[in-house]
């Protein structure tokens, strides 16, 4: 979910063995406000099923997801049923799937993928139905494949039921592994546009000669930073997909085509204005900033115009570049 492999700095620990023995944090690498915790396993005898949720602290968390390799068994259903009287989204992943269809492949069997993981969803489906939960969420994934099998329908239904601030948080979060994906992304950071667009023309408003300017420099680095640490194409981004693709972070690199992953500075953004109709505009504003009134409305006007034209341009180019990297990852650009 982090984008990290388990050798990465700040990777979660495993082991052959119990590893996690109390509620440990674990948060993002770029976005420290998204925090994933590791809960201890359940019903084992350190955490015994009855006193779990008391200890565990339920109450605090957005929703749940219970992970099994295997079975579902009875304190995975015992838990479920709680987390459901808490008024809590839970959700069901069966990992390591791709063991799975590899034993099955050593074995001799002759095997259809599709017909096999039909199969192990059904049974899943069916044991914790007759458990007595009902539309379960069953999820089959491979933290070796994460761009196949149903990693990222988890992903996309995690951010769906989520409210509008944190589902913006949790989408902005998710590695680059499909188109859809990085679509999304730039779908929220559409409405961020706007929120600084608006900021800027607030700034603009007020009639002090070279305050809105200034302003919206500043709103304006920051801004293609963040975009492009969002869209996964900062350095320690790409790195990380790299890892994840097995693939030389230089192939990667090798298929951005922008100026926007160098360094961005007040010079940078001047130059992209320089030469553009947002010259123009900022002169006319400069000069209309000494006559009241006409002077106010016209700077939060332009200031608002300029602010969200340029960082729609940025975020189209940002987002063509990282879906070139996702196909050059992936080998494909899949769109779910």
């Amino acid at each position: 979910m982090r984008g990290l492999r388990q050798g990465d700095k700040g990777a979660a620990k495993v082991g052959v063995k119990q590893t996690t023995m109390k509620p440990t944090p674990y948060r993002h690498p770029t976005l420290p406000n998204v925090c994933f915790w590791d809960l201890p396993g359940a019903g084992t005898p350190d955490f015994t099923a009855d006193k779990y949720l008391a200890e565990m602290n339920f109450e605090q968390y957005d929703f749940f997801i219970i992970i099994i390799h295997a079975r579902f068994k009875g304190n995975d259903i015992k838990l479920a049923r709680e987390i459901k009287q808490l008024r809590k989204d839970c959700y069901f992943v069966r990992s390591k799937i791709d063991n799975d269809l590899h034993s099955m492949k050593m074995g001799g069997m002759k095997c259809n993928e599709k017909e096999e993981l039909r199969k192990i969803r059904d049974d899943c489906v069916s044991k914790l139905k007759e458990a007595g939960i009902s539309s379960p969420d069953i999820f089959l994934i491979s933290s070796f494949k994460i761009n196949q099998f149903d990693f990222p329908a988890l992903q996309e239904t995690l951010s769906k039921n989520l409210n509008d601030i944190k589902k913006h948080a949790f989408m902005l979060s998710l590695p680059n592994i499909t188109v859809k994906i990085i679509d999304q992304k730039k779908n929220s950071l559409k409405v961020k546009i706007w929120m600084l667009a608006t900021m800027s023309g607030a700034v603009g408003a007020v009639p002090i000669p070279g305050l809105s300017f200034s302003c919206d420099i500043g709103i304006l680095v920051t801004a293609i930073i963040q975009f492009r640490q969002y869209l996964g194409l900062d350095d320690a981004s790409l790195q990380r997909l790299a890892n994840i693709a097995g693939k030389p972070v230089g192939d990667l690199k090798a298929v951005v085509k922008t100026p926007l992953l160098g360094e961005i500075n007040k010079d940078f953004v001047v130059r992209m204005l320089t030469g553009s109709v947002f010259v123009g505009i900022s002169v006319a504003e400069a000069v209309f900033d000494f006559i009241p009134v006409f002077g106010s409305l016209f700077g939060a006007a332009s200031s608002f115009g300029i602010t969200y034209k340029l960082l729609n341009n940025v975020l189209d180019e940002l987002t063509e570049n990282a879906q070139r990297v996702v196909e050059a990852a992936f080998g494909t650009a899949p769109k779910h």
